[in-house]
């Protein structure tokens, strides 16, 4: 029994910040002595929270989170359930919570924490959160459409020439604009030279469109988009902030939120610098249902989500993915995550035993635990913890059992007036519209058109020198007097037809300095996601 107590105190002790994770577990005895701690300073070499369904993965998240907010680290979280959103509140001073705490030999105090509330296109309660197909970029769109490889290239093909022909894609009905015009007579041409697309193949994506439409896509995409920096912050009193997605709205969407949520990820990557190992992270990022992620995912994908979290650290991002078991993780992306807190596997079934022997392989041997045994007997609210020491190196499996959070462990009844309170609501709680790919190229054919009628007598397609009067924007020049007036409805059956010399505007205007600008500053990060260089 001492010997326990000193091989783990010098295991997880140290006098680093850290996290207090709970305490040690040996025979069946809680022994107060043995902390077990994670130093602040080695959370960003990320982390999984694994176990069976109502094992006590939410509340360990939520006491991690308070332990970062306290120590001015701000946090993003996904709430699928609601339950997160008590983060807020004070814990109730009675039940369950100071109970475990006195258990443990420690002071229950109950304290909410400063969060802000978001949700998906304002779908349910929240600040709304939205992105820009443009930004979103081809991968992550190939992701949420469920795309095939062949589909995800096609799609890589249209971001590439909405790209080169400055027409930017703010929402969903631009793409499906974009993939229309790019098959039809007048606009196949374009790709010829970088390749080209099959109608069979944007046939599916269009089908796709629809049940993404439908499905909160409408909501989603669209301008004003997130800010990064506005996850970053901090509360006056100095604690960071918990930034909570709120999910209970879309729950029947998960491949929705789930790209969503690796789209938030791939931003922090691509926006954060260089800053090397810190005392403590800048952030640290919370995936509830990982395994939704992987789902169905093609492997440039998932290549896209290990190198993402292979160099993120490096920028001071902590990631930790919350599933059910460690086989929802693609091993390649299993063996990054250094900080292992393991609730209790459930094995029903053949599959389920061997997944839990793969689960054992990846646990340091003990000399203390037969881990096969421990991570199917831990009960709730305790856990198989390995992390890495403040060196680097993993320490041994401990059966712990865990803190309890100091706020509430019901859902906030108030999200709402919440969310709507705060500062970032005024900022994003008003969707925009602004001129994109669909009403410039309308701009530009319908400019196409009234030259073509000003010279009748030309005939075949008109040339770009007829339409140097064409701006960047979308902007044609004054018809002149005289000029029949054209209607609406006969406008848009016209521009169809004349698209191609819409395609011949885009084109001057990339020759101008302007448009050589523009096409030098694009450039598109790991998920295909646009940046500015």
């Amino acid at each position: 029994m001492s010997d326990f107590v000193a091989d783990f105190q010098a295991a997880y002790g140290t006098d680093l910040p850290a996290i207090d994770l709970g305490r040690g577990v040996y025979e069946g005895a809680v022994h107060q002595d043995v902390t077990v701690k994670l130093p602040l300073k080695m959370v960003n070499r990320h982390g999984l929270i694994a176990g069976a369904t109502g094992t006590g993965k939410t509340k360990t998240l939520q006491g991690i989170i308070e332990q970062l907010s306290a120590a001015g680290v701000p946090t993003v979280v996904a709430d699928v359930k609601g339950d997160v959103s008590g983060l807020h509140d004070p814990g109730a001073a009675d039940g369950p919570a100071p109970s475990r705490m006195a258990e443990l030999g420690l002071p229950y105090a109950p304290t909410g924490f400063p969060t802000e509330f978001y949700a998906i296109g304002g779908i349910g309660p929240g600040v709304p959160i939205r992105a820009t197909v443009s930004d979103f970029g081809p991968r992550l769109m190939a992701k949420i459409l469920e795309s095939n490889e062949t589909q995800e290239q096609s799609l890589q093909l249209v971001f590439h020439y909405a790209d080169s022909k400055g027409l930017p894609l703010l929402d969903l009905s631009d793409l499906r604009a974009l993939l229309t015009f790019l098959t039809s007579d007048d606009g196949k041409a374009e790709l010829e030279g970088i390749g080209g697309l099959s109608k069979q193949t944007v046939g599916v994506l269009l089908r796709s469109l629809v049940g993404l439409e439908t499905g909160g896509g409408n909501e989603f995409f669209g301008e004003p988009m997130l800010q990064i920096a506005d996850l970053i912050r901090t509360a006056p009193d100095g604690r960071g902030i918990a930034n909570v997605l709120e999910l209970p709205a879309v729950q029947d969407k998960p491949g929705l939120f789930s790209t969503v949520l690796m789209w938030m990820l791939a931003e922090l990557f691509e926006s954060l610098p260089e800053v090397g190992d810190l005392d403590q992270p800048k952030l640290v990022f919370f995936f509830d249902e990982a395994h939704l992620l992987f789902s169905g995912a093609t492997p440039a994908f998932v290549e896209s989500v290990v190198t993402t979290v292979r160099l993120i650290r490096s920028k001071g991002v902590g990631v930790f993915f919350i599933t059910q078991s460690p086989r929802d993780i693609p091993g390649d992306v299993l063996g990054q995550l250094g900080n292992r807190v393991q609730h209790a596997l459930r094995v029903f079934t053949p599959e389920d035993e061997e997944a839990l022997q793969k689960a054992v392989k990846t646990y340091p041997k003990s000399s203390y635990y037969d881990v096969a045994e421990l991570l199917t007997s831990v009960g709730t609210g305790e856990a198989a913890i390995t992390i890495l020491t403040a060196k680097g190196t993993p320490t041994p499996v401990v059966h712990s059992k865990l803190l309890a959070p100091a706020s509430s462990m019901a859902p906030a009844a108030n999200v709402d007036q919440l969310a709507k309170a705060g500062a970032l609501y005024a900022k994003y709680g008003t969707r925009i519209e602004s001129e994109s790919a669909r009403e410039m190229l309308a701009a530009r054919v319908d400019a196409a058109h009234d030259h073509a009628e000003e010279a009748p007598a030309k005939k075949g397609r008109p040339t770009s020198d007829d339409f140097a009067g064409a701006t960047g924007t979308g902007e044609a020049t004054a018809k002149p007097a005289g000029a029949p007036a054209k209607s609406s409805g006969k406008r848009h059956r016209e521009a169809a037809s004349a698209a191609a010399g819409g395609a011949e505007v885009v084109g001057t205007f990339l020759k101008s300095r302007e448009g050589r600008a523009l096409m030098r500053d694009v450039g598109r990060g790991i998920f295909g996601m646009l940046k500015k260089r």
